[in-house]
């Protein structure tokens, strides 16, 4: 019983994990990538659809993301979409497809990227921490159903509270390569 707690501590720790990382990446450094753009929806007959299925996205350099459009029609759709976006770019319409140039990030945005970055970070310990709390609870519930002991009760907490120690650890270490990401010019 202890180890189904502590494994679905571990999976939902896992997830946050994985949520972090894919907020982290949708903050822009200096260099251009995809996954920038792929939270963008566009409007596809009547239908909001994520870019990446009504789009080829491509790096032809380090500052710009082409997007070919699987339909020509699409073209200024992708190209609103993607300035109505909260990503600040703008793109432009070379014949069919739609360029989107990454301006160079100045000091001071780069610090306010940052404080975004660890706000992100803070949010998933929390989650992290909230995933403990519950696990310790669930412990706590089969101890007064007497379906464990209060030693394997309090082996359990230490079993998880490693668990967390591991994540908060693995949480700053994605902080610290994002901010170093950042900073760098």
């Amino acid at each position: 019983m202890i180890a189904d707690v502590k494994k679905s501590a571990d999976q939902k720790m896992q997830k946050t994990l994985d949520a972090l990382k894919v907020d982290l990446g949708r903050v822009r450094t200096g260099r251009a990538h995809s996954g920038l753009l792929e939270h963008i929806t566009v409007d596809y007959y009547g239908t909001p659809t994520p870019l990446k299925q009504v789009a080829n996205l491509t790096v032809p350099d380090a500052r710009t993301i082409a997007v070919t459009p699987y339909e020509k029609r699409l073209a200024p759709v992708i190209e609103k979409a993607i300035r109505d976006s909260d990503l600040g770019l703008n793109p432009s319409t070379v014949g069919e497809i739609v360029r989107v140039p990454m301006p160079a990030l100045t000091e001071e945005r780069r610090k306010e990227l940052t404080k975004v970055v660890k706000h992100e970070a803070e949010n998933a310990k929390v989650a992290v921490r909230n995933v403990r709390r519950d696990a310790n609870a669930h412990l706590k519930e089969l101890v007064k159903e007497k379906k464990i002991s209060e030693d394997d009760e309090r082996r359990g907490q230490d079993e998880v509270q490693k668990l967390t120690d591991r994540y908060i650890a693995e949480i700053d270490k994605v902080l610290h390569a994002k901010e170093a990401d950042l900073m760098a010019v």
